[in-house]
């Protein structure tokens, strides 16, 4: 694909949520992830077949190729609009399908297929060494028995990342005012309590995600915050990487 076509294309969709490097120097006008340093995802994950929940347009699921994955295969339901997105505005598959073939992935290598995470089971996707769970978990109803579906698939490691509440709770002041101590809870939002988005149903403290993980079945686990004094509820984020032992 010609860069001035790539470039069209690009343009033509209203909303990007990656920000992801193409050929030719485009680059789609997404913001997410703020750091991708943060997320610690090893640099070579040779020969590993990598799981990516919530894919959207893709760019973990890209990166776990550029590291060196066998195989990427991506899951989304399409269920989060981040609170404010119209329905034209998020193109299922759209986004992903122009940056996997400018990226000049096969779809045997990059395979996506748009369900839930709870619908997740080793004889519907098979078994996969690494897990990427990024950006979803506060989206969901259940998300403990996420991280249990997603642990019956993972024979390694899973990286979560997700909204936490030990600088931000909008029960107890807002920005500034969590639970800094370590304490292992998680808040309920039955409507738009969390950021004013409606599809933020729960958020943990980074110690009560690191044992939900562990609960999950990922016995060994470490976690860390994106940054250790957030200026802005964006930057209230946590991360997770439980390995299974043995």
């Amino acid at each position: 694909m010609k860069t001035l076509d790539l470039e069209a294309e690009v343009r033509s969709f209203p909303f990007w949520y990656h920000r992801i490097e193409l050929p030719g120097g485009v680059v789609t006008p997404g913001w997410a992830p703020l750091a991708a340093d943060a997320y610690r995802i090893p640099e070579d994950l040779t020969g590993k077949r990598v799981l990516d929940v919530g894919a959207w347009d893709g760019y973990w699921t890209f990166e776990a190729l550029n590291r060196g994955a066998s195989e990427v295969v991506a899951i989304d339901d399409f269920s989060d609009y981040l609170g404010s997105l119209g329905d034209t505005d998020r193109k299922a598959w759209a986004t992903f399908d122009l940056c996997r073939e400018a990226l000049g992935y096969s779809p045997e290598v990059c395979k996506r297929i748009e369900m839930s995470v709870y619908q997740a089971t080793a004889d519907v996707l098979g078994r996969f060494d690494v897990v990427f769970f990024f950006g979803t978990l506060y989206h969901l109803r259940y998300p403990l028995l996420a991280l249990d579906m997603l642990s019956t698939v993972c024979d390694g490691d899973i990286f979560i990342e997700s909204a936490i509440l030990d600088d931000f709770s909008p029960y107890q002041g807002g920005l500034g005012h969590g639970y800094p101590g370590g304490q292992a809870v998680m808040e309920f939002y039955p409507n738009n309590e969390y950021g004013q988005n409606n599809t933020n149903w729960w958020a943990p403290t980074l110690g009560c995600l690191g044992l939900m993980t562990m609960a999950a079945g990922f016995p060994d686990v470490e976690v860390w915050k994106l940054t250790g004094q957030p200026s802005e509820l964006s930057q209230c984020r946590g991360f997770c990487h439980g390995t299974k032992l043995g």
